[in-house]
Parts: C-alpha cells; structure tokens; sequence
C-alpha cells in the first residue's frame, strides 16, 4: 500500500548541510547567470519533503520565493497521464484500446491509448497552422484542426517514439468525454486537490512570473505571449510553483492511493517503446520521460513554453528528486539543472541504507520453504522477506530471478525480472511436505533433479554417474 505525501516524513533531517546548501545555491546561480535567465526557482525534495529551495532574479535584493507561479510547459503531460492512468485502474478503458473506441471522429482514431501516453502513435510532432504555442486556442476550435486529416501518421505506429503534442491532446479530450467534464476541473478534483496542490492552475494567478524572451547577442529582453492554448492545454497549459511540484515530485516517486497507487505509478516510470539511442540514455514511459543521467536513472519531464522552462526528476535509487523552473524561452536548462541538483544532493550526503530489521513475525511454513532449491542442477536461494515476499535467486550469477508477491489464493506473482507477473506455486506431497516448486511451469527441487518424479520428463534410473 503507498503513502501519502504526509506520510513520507521521516528522521531525515529537515534541511541539508550547509556545505550541500552551498554546493545547490552555487548551481542555481550559474545557471542564472550563464543562461541568462531573469529568474529562476529550484528546489530539492528528499523523503518525500522539500529540504532546500533557492532563487536567483536579475534584480538586486530580490528573488521569487517558492509560492511564485511559473508556467510548466510539457510537464503537464505527466498530470494528463496520471488521469488517462485513473481511468484505466478503474476499468473504464484499456491501454490497448484504440483511441476511436471511446472518442470517435479524430484522424488519430487507430492509435492506441497506450501508443499516445509514449508518443508511439505516429502522429505529427506538432498542429498544423501557426505555432499552437504562441497562439490562442481560438484557432484550433475542434479536435480536427489538431492534426492534418490527410496525413496525420508521420511513422507507422507502435515503431519508435516521436513526440506528439497533438497526442496528448486528444488524451485530454479522452478524460474529458469519459468523465463528462473540462480535463482542468477533473484534474483539479482528482489529483491537484487529494495532493493540497492548489497553486496549480491552467492560467496563471498572483503572484507569477512574466515570461520574457532574451536576445542571443545582446544583454536585452522583451516579453513573450501569454496564451491560453485552448484544445492544445494538455499538452503545455498547466502553471505551477516550487512547493506544489516539490509534492508532484513526492507524488511520483512513492504514489499516494487517493490518487494512484505506486504499482502504477512503477508502471508508468517503465521504458514503454524502444529506447531512443543504442546507449539508452533517453526513453519515454506512460507519460514520464526516463533519462541516465551522471550514472543514475531519472525519471520525470521537461517542460518549455514561450517565456518559461521547466524540469522536474526523481531519482529513485537515491530517494530525492528536484526541480528548476524559470521565465526565459531559451538560455537556462531548468531539466539540466534539476539533474545536476540531484547529483549534487546525492554526492555530498549519499544516501543511508535503511537499518536491518528482523521479521514482525515468523511463518513456520514459510520458514521451511527457504534455502536452495535447484532448476535442473543449476542452484537457487529461496528467501523470504517482509510482507511474505518470497525472493528467489541463483546461487551462480546470471539466472532467472525475482521476487514473488502473495496473493489470496496462496500462490505468489512475480514483480520483476524474467519472472514478472509469472506464478509461484507450492507443490506438495501426500504427507503435506514440499515436494517442488512450479514457476511458470519450470519446476525447482529441493536436491537436482530429484525427486524423480517431480522433474517433467522424467530422469535417468541410473542416477548420478561417473563416466
């Protein structure tokens, strides 16, 4: 079961040391001053809390505090996927079904909901028409201005990830049509609110920053376009602050059950179509960008808009995550620097190991089942963890292992590896003892390939031999 944001809160302590703080702060203030940015918000959240916050502004003895709006560009596809997500969880839609089932009448109706949550489609980076991010959605009164009608597919779908604007447009106009209201008051009412995240809006309220455009060669800037971007919003709408997205940054790493639980949200952070390059330092799961980054895996988004750019990452691994936020189009990376606030963060206070601690409980039945059990003669460990968890391991290296989560009916389901979703069972004799165990059909005894019996196709008579 996941926690909520709340219940996160744990001994850590409430702020870095200052040696760390330093390190951020000095971060923060290239990227401001290098990007040439007129400010710039950023934060780092560890255990599920904001533990450090800092700014930096072109103006002498002020800076925006964490309260301040910015706008989040592309990082409101992580909350439209989140929706499209709930809608699933809840069985009012599959992944694998096509667009058309539930919203007729798109030129994208053959895309899967899956294929639009990874931008696998196919569909057109961008509308046609001028520039949706820097127009109002007044131009593109109906879901058909969204893509061309006579070509909308610009690679065959399901092949390879290419990002679609217009994709997860029609994911909002999804939510809306299933839920009967605007995407913005759903996901205001599911999600925004269960996560007390109420400075987060689809325009901008006081206090917020002004987007600003700077000029490549000269110290000069001038203001961008406030837009409201219409049947485009789910695709770069959304405006938010520091404290609130320190919350989506809790949210996504550890779930919270009023909104979606934390086996979904594992899902969504899951490369969903090929990676992008050989290396794998780039892929796209349900809605989240996956990044390697300085040796760890981030999961989160980028965001851009005229006048704004935004990045948000969680880093798992190391239990933080981070966010940068600031009012020029071009010049400072904020996802660059949320990263590199990460690794930061991790460097100079790594991460302690949670303390060995001894079963609540012991399972006598269980207890019996651990120890070496042998695929064939290849030797495997069968440990048990809390929770009745069962973790099954190969002795040698290599091999197939995972870890197996009970279930009501007394078998166990693989969470990972070769194993996933796969099931364990306890195969008994008639004297109640454990004569083997069945994982997906391969069957593991207690000695190698014994009892005789037990092994599908049976065994030599002669046994062991020396030849």
């Amino acid at each position: 079961m996941s926690m909520s944001f709340e219940d996160h809160m744990t001994d850590l302590p409430d702020e870095l040391l200052p040696t760390t703080r330093r390190a951020l702060l000095h971060r923060l203030a290239v990227a401001q001053s290098e990007g040439r940015t007129p400010s710039i918000v950023a934060g780092v959240v560890r255990g599920g809390r904001l533990v450090w916050s800092g700014a930096r502004s072109m103006i002498d003895g002020h800076a925006p505090t964490p309260d301040v709006q910015y706008r989040i560009g592309s990082l409101t596809k992580t909350f439209v996927a989140v929706l499209v997500l709930r809608l699933r969880d809840e069985g009012l839609l599959d992944l694998a079904d096509p667009l058309s089932h539930h919203l007729p009448g798109t030129p994208a109706g053959g895309a899967t909901i899956a294929q639009l949550l990874s931008h696998s489609a196919g569909l057109a980076a961008e509308t046609p028409g001028p520039w949706w991010e820097r127009t109002e959605g007044s131009l593109r009164p109906g879901l058909g201005d969204l893509l061309e009608a006579e070509r909308p597919l610009k690679h065959p779908a399901g092949r390879l990830h290419h990002y679609s604007n217009p994709g997860y447009a029609l994911l909002g106009a999804l939510v809306e049509k299933l839920r009967g209201e605007p995407w913005g008051e759903v996901l205001h009412r599911e999600v925004l609110a269960p996560l007390g995240m109420d400075r987060t809006t689809l325009l901008p309220e006081h206090p917020h920053a002004g987007g600003f455009a700077v000029h490549p060669w000269a110290d000069v800037m001038q203001p961008e376009p406030l837009t409201d971007t219409g049947l485009m919003g789910p695709a770069g709408q959304l405006w938010s602050t520091g404290v609130d997205l320190a919350r989506w940054a809790a949210f996504l790493a550890a779930g919270d059950d009023k909104v979606l639980s934390a086996d979904t949200l594992a899902e969504m952070r899951r490369p969903a179509v090929a990676p992008e390059d050989a290396g794998w330092t780039k892929a796209y799961g349900l809605g989240l960008q996956l990044r390697r980054h300085e040796g760890r895996l981030l999961a989160g988004h980028t965001g851009s808009m005229p006048g704004f750019t935004a990045g948000l990452w969680i880093s798992e691994a190391d239990g933080l995550a981070a966010f940068a936020l600031s009012n020029a189009t071009s010049g400072a990376d904020a996802a660059q620097l949320a990263a590199r606030l990460i690794a930061l963060t991790a460097e100079h206070e790594p991460r302690l190991p949670e303390p060995w601690r001894p079963l609540n409980e012991v399972d006598e039945e269980l207890l019996e089942l651990t120890g070496p059990w042998y695929w064939g003669a290849a030797p495997n460990a069968l440990r048990l963890r809390a929770g009745r968890v069962l973790e099954l391991a190969p002795l040698a290296g290599g091999g197939r292992g995972s870890c197996f989560r009970p279930e009501a009916n007394g078998t166990w389901t693989g969470l990972d590896n070769y194993y996933a979703g796969e099931t364990l069972r306890v195969v008994r004799g008639a004297d109640g003892t454990a004569s083997h165990l069945d994982v997906g059909s391969f069957v593991y005894t207690r000695e190698p390939y014994g009892p005789a019996d037990a092994v599908p196709g049976g065994v030599d008579p002669a046994g062991w031999r020396a030849m």
